[in-house]
């Protein structure tokens, strides 16, 4: 037992010390809020695409073909929390409908790419990439339409123009473009060599410390602010009741071990920065959301540990 909370904290220590320097470095003014943009655009923007490219096109993938089991337990669990956030936003907390609908993708809707890709690739290694960023390379797609379905087509349907914005989105996301290229360069059998690998690697190795850092300076913007009860409750639904609905599926639905495993853990990341957009864009729920994010990250240094421990992670 303590051997293998040894090397859990070996796995997290790294990577929540990394938010914690940022988000000190963002309290203390040391890193201002122009740094704090600037290095979120080149975590988003390049870093992790070249990553998520570099690490497909040099992938091993499974011969036996998709094992749809890892589907199927993920999204259960995802859009059973996303009911359940709602139903609790409306019934316990007296929130109207697009409120509840923000309250319930705050608490399905995983914190990816910060937290995520660091946390599984640390755990997992190389093995742990490909069930990872298969996975990114739909949820925030299936994730956003749900949210955007259920907040704009309650009242008059979805407007063309909320579902051109969001194509746009989808479209553009440098994510998805790094997802679909790495793709392409695994189909086509290419893998980079010579200067561009090295260029490739060079970028590739700066975003996972990149994307912690950043996300320190983004809770500092993120604070605490309110709506502590929806925060608590979104915050348990992310970080307990999900990956437990996650973990019990994987148990009974065929999958390699490390893909199941890696389902449980992008299941036990915290609420995702996402959230705090949309609710920004749909001025409902923002206190509610950014409580949730702050919240749920700090929570998860616990939570994962406790995840990590039941997988026998070591």
């Amino acid at each position: 037992m303590l051997a293998q909370l040894g090397a859990i904290a070996l796995v997290v220590a790294p990577v929540f010390g990394l938010i914690g320097l940022g988000f000190i470095a963002s309290l203390s003014g040391h890193l201002r809020e122009r740094a704090a943009e600037g290095l979120s655009e080149y975590v988003f923007g390049l870093a992790v695409p070249v990553l998520i490219f570099k690490t497909l096109a040099e992938a091993q993938l499974p011969q036996e073909g998709q094992p749809w089991g890892y589907w199927i337990a993920y999204f259960t669990g995802a859009f059973l929390v996303f009911a359940l956030g709602m139903v609790a936003a409306k019934r316990l907390f007296g929130r109207g409908h697009l409120e509840s609908v923000i309250q319930g993708f705050t608490s399905g809707q995983a914190n990816t790419v910060f937290v995520g890709v660091p946390l599984i690739l640390q755990a997992f290694g190389p093995e742990g990439a490909v069930p990872l960023f298969l996975l990114i390379a739909i949820h925030l797609p299936i994730m956003m339409v749900l949210a955007t379905v259920l907040a704009e087509g309650a009242a008059a349907g979805v407007s063309l123009a909320s579902l051109r914005r969001l194509g746009r989105m989808l479209a553009f996301n440098p994510i998805l473009l790094g997802i679909y290229a790495g793709g392409i360069a695994k189909l086509a059998g290419y893998v980079p060599g010579g200067v561009l690998k090295q260029t490739l690697d060079m970028l590739a190795a700066s975003a996972v410390p990149c994307a912690l850092v950043s996300l320190g300076l983004a809770l500092h913007r993120y604070p605490i602010r309110g709506d502590i009860g929806p925060a608590v409750l979104i915050t348990t639904l992310k970080l307990g009741v999900h990956p437990a609905i996650v973990y019990a599926l994987t148990r009974v639905l065929p999958m390699p071990p490390v893909w199941a495993d890696v389902a449980v853990v992008f299941a036990a990341m915290p609420c995702g920065i996402n959230a705090y957009l949309l609710a920004q864009r749909y001025k409902a729920g923002v206190t509610a959301a950014a409580s949730a994010v702050s919240l749920s990250t700090a929570a998860s240094l616990f939570t994962v540990t406790i995840w990590f421990l039941i997988l026998g992670v070591s």
